[in-house]
């Protein structure tokens, strides 16, 4: 394979199935023009909520209620599993009509979530004895739902395009009877080695099973890594995403469609510590791949398909020094313990973080002082408590306290702006926003404001504002932010 694109189509705009037809897949493309590409889909917005948890509110889905069953709560998962299918199937429904492509997506789905279901049924059963322990099984559980999510829409694509004369071919990454014990660039070379690209438009799955698990070590974002790897082991070209919106300068919600601008170009260091906030522009562990393959991630708008998006490559430095993007995370703990004995002493800042990590806890920033190491965390509530439990024991004479607060990033691939720090705090002050802390590295990427999460807001349109708006010399203003 050679000269081919490998793209992704985000769970949004899978969703607008009409819209990816119309502006990516088909349009106005035909013959050989429809080749040349692999595309990678995610599940349609809202089904892997419903199969693992909510993303943002933790709502429990099925995994969740299977996870944390009680006697009581045994067939709380099952009543989980007949909405989810039921929803599954209005999709096809919306999507086929009535008719033969209809009964194959029914049929398809249906059979998988009894498989789950079936499995899931035995699992609990087996569990019920005393030689059998349930959380040794849950990470293969997990992973076997979230594959349905994107089995169904990659397999729904496959059938609307060969129905619109399309040599589309499933690409089935989720080994769902498949039980050879392959990493994840032994299944993706294996799935893609009778696959030719110039007469085949290839459909993956966005999951891809591999012997030592994909979400323990990736999380939700793991349809990206397996985007990204398919892109590096077959030679792609470039690697583009399609998202509901471009990568702009600040949220349009926040700040106003007027005001935000596409940023057009940045570097994969920028998409780092996007991600770092958990904005979507890229998983960084997908980010790293690309870069070692020097092949360049484009970010589009799905619904802009003209405009040629925003291009992130290793190399790119901005020709003038510049603020590029005000991006931030809600809902961060701040974890700070406190030990006047600490100074000149090891072991403090080791301790912490094993513990943190033995919770498994997303660190987003820390600090330190003579006496205070500071944690700006990721973190549910119950992580927490764990955290603090685990740390006084450790630490019996520390200080312990936490806070809810937000974190606020002023980002460009060359922030070498003289007194960019001073307007920046100045904006805040002037827009009413008590800073809680700063952080800047010399490196000049990113520089961190940590402020009370009812201030999130006021925050990001502040240094939007001052930065952006009146200092920045961006890229147009976007016709459309969503």
């Amino acid at each position: 394979m050679s000269g081919h694109t490998v793209e992704k189509i985000g769970g949004t705009s899978i969703s607008n199935t009409d819209a990816v037809m119309a502006n990516i897949l088909v349009g106005d493309r035909k013959g050989d023009d429809l080749y040349g590409r692999i595309f990678v889909v995610s599940a349609y917005a809202g089904i892997t909520n419903q199969l693992l948890e909510h993303k943002k509110t933790g709502r429990p889905g099925v995994y969740a209620l299977f996870a944390g069953a009680s006697a009581l709560e045994a067939s709380a998962w099952l009543d989980a599993m007949a909405r989810l299918q039921a929803e599954m199937l209005k999709i096809n429904a919306d999507r086929f009509g009535d008719g033969e492509d209809r009964q194959t997506a029914d049929a398809f789905i249906l059979a998988r979530i009894e498989d789950a279901r079936s499995a899931l049924s035995d699992l609990q059963r087996l569990c019920a004895h005393g030689h059998f322990r349930l959380d040794t099984q849950l990470g293969a559980a997990r992973e076997m739902l979230a594959s349905l999510g994107e089995a169904h829409s990659a397999h729904n694509l496959t059938l609307e395009l060969r129905r619109r004369g399309v040599n589309a071919r499933f690409v089935d990454l989720t080994a769902w009877h498949d039980k050879r014990p392959l990493t994840l660039d032994e299944r993706i070379q294996d799935a893609f080695a009778e696959v030719d690209v110039a007469r085949e438009l290839p459909i993956a799955t966005g999951f891809a099973q591999r012997r030592e698990g994909l979400m323990k070590e990736f999380g939700r974002g793991y349809s990206e890594v397996v985007f990204s790897r398919i892109a590096v082991l077959t030679g792609a070209s470039e690697a583009i995403i399609h998202k509901e919106f471009h990568l702009s300068s600040a949220d349009p919600n926040l700040v106003g469609a007027e005001a935000v601008r596409k940023i057009g170009r940045t570097n994969y260091d920028v998409a780092d510590q996007l991600a770092n906030l958990g904005m979507e522009a890229i998983h960084p562990r997908a980010a790293r791949g690309l870069r070692h393959a020097g092949i360049p991630l484009i970010v589009k708008n799905t619904f802009e398909p003209e405009d040629q998006g925003t291009s992130i490559c290793g190399e790119f430095v901005s020709e003038t020094p510049r603020v590029e993007i005000i991006a931030g995370m809600k809902g961060v703990t701040t974890l700070e313990l406190l030990e006047q004995d600490m100074v000149g002493v090891k072991g403090y800042d080791a301790g912490i973080l094993e513990v943190l990590s033995r919770h498994d806890v997303r660190i987003v920033s820390k600090a330190s002082n003579a006496n205070t190491i500071t944690h700006h965390l990721d973190a549910n509530p119950k992580q927490v408590k764990r955290v603090i439990s685990d740390l006084e024991e450790m630490f019996p004479n520390a200080a312990i306290s936490t806070r809810k607060v937000a974190i606020v990033a002023v980002i460009g691939s060359d922030l070498n702006v003289p007194g960019l720090t001073s307007r920046a705090t100045l904006a805040l002050g002037e827009g009413g926003v008590e800073v809680l802390g700063l952080q800047q590295l010399s490196r000049r990427v990113d520089i961190q404001f940590v402020v009370s999460e009812e201030s999130y807001g006021a925050a990001v349109t502040a240094l939007h504002r001052r930065l952006v708006e009146e200092d920045g010399a961006l890229a147009r203003p976007l016709r459309s932010a969503a």
